[in-house]
């Protein structure tokens, strides 16, 4: 049995270029109704999201809570946890492609090492489930720990 399964659907109508869609039925409702456009996809947002951005969000979302476990296991306690996630769509080979997901990590947690930090790190982002659904795309994890407020 799955641990969770979401869902959600895309309304669009008209052609890519001039087209929309929104977002419905989703399993949280949170998505509901957000609009998507092959503007704000290729362009400026324009208060309306794209697959990317969506991506991003899963990224980081999803980074910060296994990092979070894995700080956890290691008996330690994170003050607070930035992970910002940027996502590139690109052309490879003429097909449009997303290529690579940065995770920008900074953290704040006492009584921790760099190099506990990095090897923490370095555990959550083989056990981040999108990090590993994203395994075809180029990853990479710039971590810094930062001193004590």
């Amino acid at each position: 049995m799955p641990i969770a399964v979401r869902s959600i659907r895309t309304e669009w109508e008209g052609a890519l270029a001039t087209g929309s869609g929104v977002f419905a039925g989703g399993s949280s409702g949170a998505l509901d109704g957000l609009p998507v456009t092959w503007a704000a996809r290729t362009e400026q947002p324009g208060g309306k999201t794209s697959p990317e951005e969506l991506a991003a969000a899963a990224h980081s979302s999803c980074f910060s809570m296994a990092f979070a476990l894995r700080l956890g296991e290691h008996d330690v306690t994170p003050q607070h946890i930035s992970v910002e996630a940027t996502v590139t769509f690109d052309a490879v080979d003429g097909v449009p492609t997303i290529t690579t997901s940065a995770l920008k990590v900074r953290a704040r947690i006492e009584g921790l090492d760099d190099d506990r930090f990095a090897r923490i790190v370095d555990e959550a982002a083989e056990l981040c489930p999108v990090s590993r659904l994203f395994a075809g795309a180029r990853i990479t994890v710039d971590a810094a720990l930062e001193p004590a407020a």
